[in-house]
């Protein structure tokens, strides 16, 4: 059973924290009506309860689905790894989202709900500050670690905020509560993510605790906001530093995990690959403790052989299933012709559960059974999977279920929270930075930055495909050790040029973190946004034709979404700028 203390703790804390910090209905919301004494907060325990606050909000502030880490809609639905999922009719808000027709006038308030929950995190964090501001009680040493972890989770909620709206408004603890509804949405977003992160990294200890932020996932962060920025020398540099000599917050060495399955696995939290994860628990009086944002995003209506049993969410797409389509010699097809017909990955569309079926016999990366339910292959200690008896619709959403971050059957009532309506209140942590990630973002500093090391590149790409190339962890039949599927995978022999590397590393990128919530911002911070998901919807729109037909990306426009319509009538126009072509 997981419970932590970290989410323990913050349950004892919600109703100081609701009344001492919670957003109002107004912009970012206004002075608080209430305030915890400064006794309360001026100790170390006490600021320690406000920054275990704060660690909260990275699960969600308002119980919305798309307030998750996980970016499942915003990173992975509208990046092209899945689809909503499910039928048109059940939370039809995501309809118009997954099409690139994302409306300021949010009718399930998902993006105010994102926007509010994201600058309650902000808020949360400068609370943590102006204690530590005001408290004579912490030694030195103390105020400086409290402030480098509030820093690194104010880095984060406005990275986050960011890559999704781009156009934010940025505020520090000491802005004035009143002065905060007349800040325009046009500050200097950049600036203070990499002072905060910056901050957190100088001043982190390197081994910090379970679940508590360290200085090289600082690090991490910060190297990656780099990334973002084409600021490829000063990536590579803290990427090399990271690699080289990061541990996790509870002391290991990064490092990948030998079974890419265990990723995901709650058994195996707080592992060498988590550099920067969610904590979840179950069993603490409220599901939100666990992973609430991802409730939904189980196969449909699978009874007790199955886990979740709702709602049907979050198919992975037929393009994402086809990128794992390799060559004879068990690369990957960088030149896009795995949607060519020959080279499909044959599924049971179009089948009833009871039709018969054979599976797909051509070369896969093995990875996609560790990402992907497809009908014939074990779903991880279930059943195989069965096909249309798990999907909710297959003429909307397709034949596939999700996968990853899905609790085994071994695990039920153990490793999820089984209070509320479902069974998929599961609680493994959720992962915001894992090393793979790292390693393929280094890769792509090496390649882009001067000075860079293509040899150095390889070797990163390669890092992560051996793993993935292990055979003893491949998925295998229930009654033999056979492999489930043909899976063949190899390493890259060279890279001859940075255009091959370039290609090979945005690609490895695609199968090793696809359904991650990555897909989406990766697109957008290369530029190559509407080129990829344009391609995306012509072919997914010849299967799903009710869902993509006729849909488009603009470019110009769906690179960020809109700003929500309800926190500009707070503020006026004349404040908050809409974002272009909304």
């Amino acid at each position: 059973m997981k419970t932590f203390k970290l989410k323990k703790t913050s349950l004892l804390l919600g109703a100081l924290l609701l009344a001492s910090m919670s957003c109002s209905d107004e912009f970012l919301q206004v002075a608080p009506t209430d305030s915890l004494a400064d006794s309360q907060v001026s100790t170390k325990a006490g600021i320690d309860g406000l920054l275990i606050g704060t660690y909260s909000a990275l699960n969600g502030v308002f119980g919305n689905r798309f307030e998750g880490p996980n970016h499942w809609a915003t990173g992975s639905v509208v990046g092209g790894d899945a689809n909503k999922g499910t039928d048109a009719g059940d939370y039809s808000s995501l309809n118009p989202i997954q099409r690139y027709e994302a409306s300021p006038v949010d009718p399930n308030n998902d993006f105010n709900n994102l926007w509010r929950g994201r600058y309650e995190g902000v808020s949360r964090a400068n609370k943590v500050l102006s204690a530590i501001a005001n408290s004579t009680e912490l030694t030195a040493a103390d105020a400086t670690r409290l402030s480098g972890e509030a820093r690194m989770l104010r880095g984060h909620f406005y990275f986050d905020l960011k890559k999704h709206f781009n156009n934010i408004v940025v505020f520090d603890e000491t802005v004035a509560p009143e002065d905060l509804a007349t800040l325009p949405n046009n500050g200097d977003a950049w600036a203070i993510i990499e002072s905060d992160l910056q901050y957190a990294y100088d001043n982190l200890p390197a081994v910090n605790g379970a679940g508590r932020v360290n200085k090289w996932a600082a690090g991490a962060l910060l190297a990656k906001a780099k990334l973002y920025q084409q600021k490829f020398g000063e990536a590579k540099d803290l990427f090399d530093d990271v690699i080289e000599n990061g541990v996790t917050s509870n002391g290991l060495k990064y490092d990948l995990l030998d079974d890419y399955a265990q990723i995901y696995n709650a058994e195996n939290d707080n592992h060498a690959e988590a550099v920067f994860d969610v904590e979840s628990a179950n069993n603490t009086g409220n599901v939100q403790n666990a992973n609430a944002f991802d409730d939904l995003n189980y196969p449909y209506n699978t009874g007790p052989d199955g886990p979740g049993n709702c709602c049907g969410f979050f198919q992975p797409s037929f393009e994402m299933a086809n990128s794992y389509r390799t060559g004879a010699d068990g690369l990957p097809l960088l030149d896009k012709s795995y949607n060519n017909p020959e080279n499909v990955v044959k599924n049971d569309f179009g089948l009833e559960a009871d039709e018969p079926f054979v599976e797909d016999d051509g070369p896969l990366d093995p990875r996609i059974d560790h990402a992907i339910g497809r009908r014939g292959i074990p779903y991880l200690d279930w059943i195989e999977h069965p096909g249309k008896a798990w999907i909710r619709s297959q003429p909307y959403a397709g034949p596939y279920s999700p996968k990853k971050y899905i609790y085994y059957r071994s695990q039920e009532n153990s490793f999820t929270d089984g209070s509320s309506w479902t069974r998929g209140y599961a609680t493994m942590n959720y992962t915001i930075i894992r090393f793979a990630d790292v390693l393929l973002m280094a890769a792509e500093a090496e390649i882009e930055a001067p000075g860079g090391s293509l040899d150095t590149a390889l070797e990163y790409v390669n890092r992560v495909r051996r793993r993935a190339a292990n055979s003893e962890h491949w998925v295998k039949e229930y009654d033999s050790d056979e492999n489930a599927a043909n899976y063949v995978i190899s390493e890259y022999t060279s890279f001859p040029n940075a255009d091959f590397a370039r290609d090979a590393v945005r690609f490895e990128r695609k199968l090793e973190l696809s359904g991650e919530g990555h897909r989406f911002f990766d697109l957008v911070r290369w530029g190559v946004a509407a080129e990829e998901l344009n391609e995306y919807l012509d072919y997914e729109s010849t299967l799903l034709v009710t869902k993509f037909g006729g849909a488009s990306f603009v470019a110009g426009k769906n690179e960020y979404f809109p700003i929500p319509q309800a926190q500009i009538d707070i503020t006026g126009s004349d404040v908050l700028q809409q974002n272009p072509g909304y």
